[in-house]
C-alpha cells in the first residue's frame, strides 16, 4: 500500500462513515464490482476508524467533556440518594438515553437456533452474498427513511408545533423518553445488519418521526456512534495483533489523518445539510443507487453469473 492508496481509503472511510449513504453498502458494492474480498492491511482498517472516532470526538468534545462531568455527578447522586428520574436537566437525560439506546446491541450476540452463528454473523452473510439482492433493497429504505425523516423534520417544525414538548428553536423534542431511545438502539441494531442501511441516517430518521428535533436528533445519533465505532476498532485491532503488523508508518499516519479531516468535514456537512433542508440530495442518492442495484441483481438472478466479473452467481450462497 502506498501513501495514494491510504489517501483514497482515508476519504472513503471519512466520507461513508458518517454521511448517511451506509459505508458497508458501499464497501459490498465495491467487493462486488470488483470480485476481490477485502484483504488489505486489517491494522489499517483499525486505524481508519480510530480517525473517524477523533473526528467526532473534537467535533464534539464540548459535549462530551459536559456529559462525562455529569456521568460522574450523577453517579455520585445515585449513590447518595439525590438522583430523582423527573429532575434529569439536559446532559443527565442525554446520557441516560444514550445507555438505553446502547441496550438493544445486545440483541446482536443471541445465537440463531438450529445454526453455530449469532444474529450478528447475519450482517456477513448479506454483505458477502454473491447477489446484492438485500444491500439493494437497505439503500432503498435508506431513502424511505431519509425521505419520512425529512417530512417528520419539517413538521417537527412547523410554527404550530414549535412549543409542544418543550420544542427547541428548529421545533421539535430536545429530550428523548426512553420510548424514544428504545427506538433508536432497535435501528442502530438492524443497520448493523443491513448493509446499505445507513446506521447514521436511519437513527436521524427514526428520531425525527418521535418527534425529536432534527439537529438534536443527529447528534444523538454521532454521539451514539461513538461506542460503535470504538467496538469495532477494538475487535478488530484483536484480529490484526494476531495476523502482525507490516505497514509503512507514513503510510498509516497519512490515512489516519485523512479519515480524521475528512470524518471531520463530513460531519460538519451532515449538520448543514440537515439545517438547510438539502437532506434530497441524500434521498435521491441512495435511491438512484439501490433501484440499480435492484436491476443489476435481477440481471444477475435470471443469468446466474455477476455481471461484472462473469464468475457463477446464486441468490444464496
Amino acid at each position: 500500500m502506498n501513501i495514494f492508496d491510504a489517501i483514497i481509503q482515508g476519504v472513503v472511510q471519512g466520507l461513508t462513515e458518517f454521511l448517511p449513504v451506509s459505508s458497508s453498502g458501499h464497501l459490498a458494492i465495491t467487493q462486488h464490482i470488483t470480485g476481490v474480498a477485502d484483504e488489505g492491511n486489517l491494522f489499517f482498517n483499525v486505524m481508519l476508524h480510530v480517525g473517524t472516532l477523533a473526528a467526532v470526538v473534537v467535533f464534539y468534545h464540548k459535549l462530551i467533556w459536559s456529559l462525562i462531568k455529569e456521568f460522574f455527578r450523577m453517579i455520585g447522586d445515585i449513590f447518595t440518594g439525590k438522583f430523582k428520574w423527573r429532575e434529569m436537566n439536559y446532559e443527565r437525560n442525554l446520557i441516560v438515553m444514550l445507555i438505553i439506546a446502547l441496550i438493544p446491541l445486545f440483541v446482536l450476540f443471541v445465537p440463531i437456533p438450529g445454526t453455530d452463528m449469532k444474529i450478528k454473523d447475519l450482517a456477513e452473510v448479506f454483505s458477502g452474498a454473491q447477489i446484492l439482492l438485500v444491500t439493494a433493497c437497505s439503500l432503498m429504505l435508506t431513502s424511505i427513511l431519509l425521505a419520512v425523516g425529512a417530512h417528520f423534520g419539517k413538521k417537527n417544525s412547523a410554527p404550530a408545533g414549535r412549543h409542544m414538548h418543550g420544542g427547541s428553536n428548529d421545533g421539535g423534542k430536545e429530550r428523548y423518553t426512553v420510548l424514544d431511545a428504545v427506538c433508536v438502539g432497535f435501528t442502530q441494531v438492524c443497520a448493523a445488519l443491513l448493509p446499505g442501511l445507513s446506521r447514521s441516517g436511519s437513527t436521524l430518521a427514526v428520531g425525527q418521526m418521535r418527534g425529536i428535533d432534527k439537529q438534536k436528533a443527529l447528534d444523538f445519533t454521532f454521539i451514539l456512534g461513538i461506542p460503535s465505532i470504538l467496538a469495532a476498532a477494538l475487535l478488530e485491532g484483536k484480529d490484526a495483533l494476531e495476523e502482525g503488523v507490516d505497514i509503512d508508518p507514513v503510510v498509516l499516519i497519512v490515512g489516519v489523518a485523512v479519515s480524521a479531516v475528512v470524518g471531520y468535514l463530513a460531519i460538519w456537512l451532515f449538520k448543514w445539510f440537515l439545517k438547510s433542508d438539502k437532506m434530497i440530495v441524500f434521498i435521491i442518492y441512495t435511491a438512484i443507487v439501490g433501484v440499480a442495484l435492484l436491476v443489476v441483481s435481477m440481471i444477475e438472478i435470471m443469468n446466474g453469473a455477476n455481471l461484472f466479473t462473469g464468475q457463477s452467481a446464486t441468490l444464496f450462497n
